[in-house]
């Protein structure tokens, strides 16, 4: 058995094989893999003995749970009226034009993909970003560049 499927039997295992214990594996497999592939979302089907659209349509519904490879940071940047408000569209002109990417893209050396999500929780202190489980607030094009130079030199 290769790895995913091993994976995908633990987490079955664990949380149970009906339909309602679908998210909980597709999370486990994204947190292992950090991605759901193609191959995964068909195991994770065979699995659970339902269509493998329903676990696709699962998974490209929830915007955390990635279906396609992405670089190492993950960075989102919220997109809730708030955060336009208090400048999320001057961020996201810092960040493509520090890191050469546009929204939706990861950098060719995979270390930077850049997303926008709904509301991640911080409205009170917008415009805000999530690079992986970080939390970034109050930020400026210059926080925002700070931030990445730091991360550019990990």
């Amino acid at each position: 058995m290769d790895p995913v499927q091993d994976l995908i039997k633990n987490l079955a295992s664990q949380h149970g094989r009906n339909r309602t214990n679908l998210l909980p594996i597709l999370q486990g497999v994204v947190e292992q893999e950090k991605y759901l592939s193609e191959y995964s979302m068909i195991e994770i089907a065979r699995e659970l003995d339902m269509p493998a659209a329903d676990v696709y349509g699962t998974a490209t519904f929830y915007s955390f749970l990635e279906y396609q490879k992405m670089g190492t940071y993950i960075i989102r940047v919220c997109k809730t009226i708030t955060c336009s408000m208090k400048g999320k569209n001057q961020i996201l002109l810092t960040i493509e034009n520090m890191l050469k990417i546009g929204m939706g893209e990861t950098t060719p050396d995979g270390k930077f993909s850049l997303l926008q999500t709904n509301c991640l929780g911080w409205c009170h202190k917008a415009p805000a970003m999530l690079i992986n489980n970080e939390v970034y607030t109050e930020l400026t094009p210059e926080s925002v560049r700070d931030i990445l130079t730091q991360y550019l030199k990990k």
